[in-house]
């Protein structure tokens, strides 16, 4: 039995020695200022939430990542383990309550409570007809919005590792999350990648929020974030491509585990950074798989992820 289930991931929080190429490299992204301090940016998405991402000033690193706890009592059930932090006052914009943890590879983890939200922010979408439906826009011209379109929200993180058997015991016996794939090599008790969703009972949750594979280095692969279509995707990817200022990793295609069609950059310091559209939902009933490398290391269409991308982690 995990010590407590989190509820959602809530941000990432990266180092770089300058917020504003940060700031200027989300805003091209598809985020919006929430708050900015002398030594941290705080961007959000669409969504109520009121950060999705954070950016301390200093030297470029992976600081960790956040998760949602469901109330106050789950924080003191994590802050009565050994090493965790007391519960304490968050003294940044937002507010709320944490508890910092420490996983396997030594990255911060933020489990945190009763940070504000703010109101969505809502852009008109017309409907899209189809073969089922041809007329669910009778009579008017689909016409996209600028680029970019906003992020929704964060979605999942991704993290290289040399323990990941450890490592993803630590997060499931932790932090509550359960397997929906194990990805193997050679034989099937050599998992060397691992996707693991929220467990909300009934309720369905991204395929998704963190995914664990094995790399020589511990480190962030990536940070992942929904957009509200594959338009979105797709017309985005060639407005980031027209500034000639990012470097692109890789897309655009469809996953298989998981589904998302995805499309992902980098930010000036080579963070990798994914948009994507359309996920599958899961609930707790749905279980695990075990599938070998060549069945789940694979799109369903799109290119192959090029060298550079399979052995990326950030420190």
């Amino acid at each position: 039995m995990s010590a407590i289930k989190v509820t959602d991931l809530a941000y990432g929080r990266l180092r770089a020695p300058d917020l504003d190429a940060m700031e200027a490299f989300l805003v091209h992204f598809g985020m919006v200022r929430s708050a900015r301090t002398a030594n941290a940016l705080y961007m959000r998405g669409s969504d109520p939430p009121h950060h999705i991402h954070v950016t301390e000033k200093g030297e470029p690193r992976c600081v960790g990542f956040a998760y949602h706890a469901a109330s106050e009592d789950d924080l003191r059930r994590l802050a009565a383990m050994p090493g965790a932090s007391g519960v304490e006052a968050i003294d940044e914009p937002g507010g709320g309550k944490r508890v910092r943890l420490t996983e396997p590879n030594g990255y911060q983890v933020e489990v945190v409570h009763g940070i504000e939200t703010l109101p969505a922010i809502t852009a008109p979408r017309d409907p899209m007809n189809s073969g089922d439906e041809p007329l669910r826009r009778a009579g008017k011209l689909m016409r996209l919005g600028s680029s970019p379109a906003l992020v929704k929200r964060i979605g999942h993180m991704v993290l290289g590792t040399p323990q990941v058997a450890q490592t993803v015991s630590w997060f499931r016996d932790v932090l509550g999350l359960i397997c929906s794939d194990d990805v193997y090599a050679g034989r099937p008790d050599n998992v060397i990648g691992s996707f693991n969703r929220i467990d909300r009972g009934s309720d369905y949750v991204d395929h998704h929020v963190l995914f664990c594979v094995h790399n020589e280095k511990a480190g962030l692969n990536h940070l992942s974030f929904e957009v509200p279509d594959i338009d979105a995707v797709f017309k985005d990817h060639e407005y980031l491509k027209s500034l000639g200022k990012y470097e692109h990793m890789w897309g655009i295609g469809r996953h298989l585990l998981g589904s998302q069609v995805y499309d992902y950059w980098c930010d000036p310091w080579r963070r990798v950074h994914e948009r994507w559209a359309d996920t599958d939902r899961l609930n707790a009933a749905n279980g695990a798989n075990l599938l070998s490398a060549e069945e789940g290391f694979v799109s369903q269409w799109g290119e192959r992820p090029p060298e550079k991308f399979l052995g990326h982690v950030s420190p």
